[in-house]
């Protein structure tokens, strides 16, 4: 599976996560009422400004990634955020609490986000100042642009990731919600196996166990029979 399949993967089954964490952000967005055509114009740039947030993460993250990439550790990289990824798994499993310091981080972007909508700006800027909300899912997608090595792919990356999340979060945008809070409940209690999932596969592919497309080999190491 490509980087950008995968990417797009976890923001598609991260989405529901999205809607129960965004989405009461997403639906307090004023639409002036003009018809379906200014309604899904104005919920497309919502979701546009997001997807550029996640971009410029991206090429943050890239610029770190491509780094790292130079200096040849990739493989510790790749182990160490499939450790981490673990561990966060497992804190969402057993219910591992940071409320406290959750609500402080979420601070300043819930005021700056407050203070858009006091300012009615337009949803493309409301979309942006939401990419840069802390988020887990968000996170998650961050370590897989990390180890992309370069600035271009942890941009595609993040790219792909956000155009994951739009299909949902653009219905539940023009619908105020369509899945039931029992729904979005069952899809988050997933959410932990799939971390579980990329974590290991992180793991593997830092072990370079010359398993193709789940460990490969580095380039030039292949063992030849």
């Amino acid at each position: 599976m490509s980087d950008q399949y995968l990417a797009f993967l976890i923001g598609l089954m991260g989405s529901v996560h999205c809607i129960g964490m965004c989405g009461p952000l997403a639906f307090a967005v004023p639409t002036l009422n003009k018809g379906w055509g200014f309604l899904v114009l104005d919920k497309l740039s919502y979701q546009g400004g997001r997807i550029i947030s996640y971009c410029i993460l991206g090429a943050v993250i890239g610029l770190i990634g491509q780094q790292i990439w130079l200096a040849g550790v990739q493989q510790y990289l790749s182990i160490l955020s499939g450790l981490l990824i673990l561990a966060a798994a497992a804190s969402k499993l057993f219910n591992f609490s940071a409320g406290r310091a959750n609500a402080r981080l979420l601070a300043p972007f819930n005021r700056l986000f407050g203070y858009a909508l006091k300012h009615k700006a337009n949803h493309l800027i409301i979309g942006i100042v939401n990419g840069f909300l802390p988020c887990g899912l968000v996170y998650l997608a961050l370590t897989g642009a990390l180890n992309t090595g370069s600035l271009n792919t942890a941009v595609k990356y993040m790219f792909w990731y956000g155009l994951g999340t739009v299909p949902l979060m653009f219905i539940a945008g023009i619908s105020a919600g369509f899945t039931s809070v029992i729904f979005r409940r069952k899809i988050n209690k997933m959410i932990p196996y799939l971390m579980i999932l990329l974590g290991i596969w992180f793991i593997l592919r830092g072990l370079e166990l010359n398993i193709p497309y789940l460990s490969p080999a580095r380039a030039g190491t292949a063992i030849c029979g």
